[in-house]
């Protein structure tokens, strides 16, 4: 019996790693909602095509100007946080103060375009590609454990990431401005804080961390248009966890991933599809604001 025992642990194991890891995806797309809706209390449908653009851009820098994959990584990012600038400049900050069922209508339409707009793109938007990652298919062995080089990459990524995001909210001056922009615009703009800068800064910021989310997730899934429907499973993710926190993000996330991976296994067919929204129903009901929400307060 011992060694079942033995094989039941390290198969369990094994899909933790492996929930974690796909968490981790859930976690930073969840991030770019948390980012945005902390500056400007509005809600972004489109941060999973934003992630779907990273990937495209990552992968047209290696392919066809056969950059090194570190260069075309750093370059989408870079690219990509200067598109949600332009972005949140062009099309969201003309319609601030609108009712919000028209911000999320925008977002819901930008995400149609951009899967469009890509599609469109000859021998690259109709077609399914892999992202040439050099660690990709590469596997580690400890123990009785198999741990594949793409998931252990997610996971210190995000861990880095998170620790990064965390030093700059609190030690750096754009990060404390964020915040206080984030409680209360009118008073921080009162106070001398650039609001409307920094809400296109916060758009660059989740247009960036959507970028990272999406040429971490193309070893696994690879590079095609509809690769942003992963945002529907993101945005139950930032539920679960608070909607405006920014741990309750990373956690959120994690759950979700650990959640959907058990479901596969040791539930019914098809109950890993829907495993997401049933936690967001039971949250919604336990604890309606989330993990790390509370009462929503303003103060600066």
């Amino acid at each position: 019996m011992a060694p079942l025992q033995f094989g039941a642990d390290v198969a369990f194991l094994q899909l933790l790693i492996s929930g974690i890891s796909l968490g981790c995806i859930y976690a930073l797309i969840a991030l770019g909602f948390v980012l945005i809706y902390k500056a400007t209390e509005t809600v972004n449908f489109a941060q999973g095509e934003l992630m779907m653009l990273g990937a495209f851009v990552g992968l047209a820098l290696m392919e066809v100007a056969q950059l090194p994959f570190g260069v075309a990584v750093v370059l989408a990012v870079v690219a990509m946080a200067a598109f949600g600038v332009l972005l949140e400049r062009v099309a969201i900050r003309p319609i601030l103060g609108q009712p919000q069922f028209t911000v999320v209508m925008l977002t819901i339409g930008l995400g149609y375009m951009a899967r469009g707009l890509v599609s469109m793109v000859p021998r690259y938007g109709s077609e399914t590609h892999g992202l040439p990652a050099p660690y990709r298919g590469q596997t580690w062995h400890l123990g009785g454990l198999v741990f594949s080089v793409e998931q252990v990459v997610v996971i210190v990524v995000t861990v880095v990431l998170c620790v990064l995001l965390y030093l700059m909210f609190s030690k750096s001056r754009i990060g404390i401005a964020m915040q206080a922009s984030s409680q209360n615009q009118l008073a921080a703009y009162y106070m001398g804080i650039p609001v409307r800068r920094l809400n296109g800064l916060v758009w660059g910021l989740s247009a960036a961390v959507a970028t990272i989310a999406g040429l971490l997730l193309a070893p696994f899934t690879f590079v095609h248009v509809n690769m942003g429907f992963i945002g529907l499973k993101a945005f139950p993710a930032a539920v679960v966890g608070g909607f405006g926190s920014l741990p309750g993000a990373i956690v959120g996330g994690l759950a979700i991933g650990i959640v959907e991976t058990l479901a596969g296994v040791y539930l019914a067919e098809g109950f890993k599809d829907i495993a997401a929204y049933v936690l967001v129903l039971v949250m919604l009901v336990v604890r309606p604001n989330g993990l790390f929400g509370g009462a929503s307060r303003k103060k600066v």
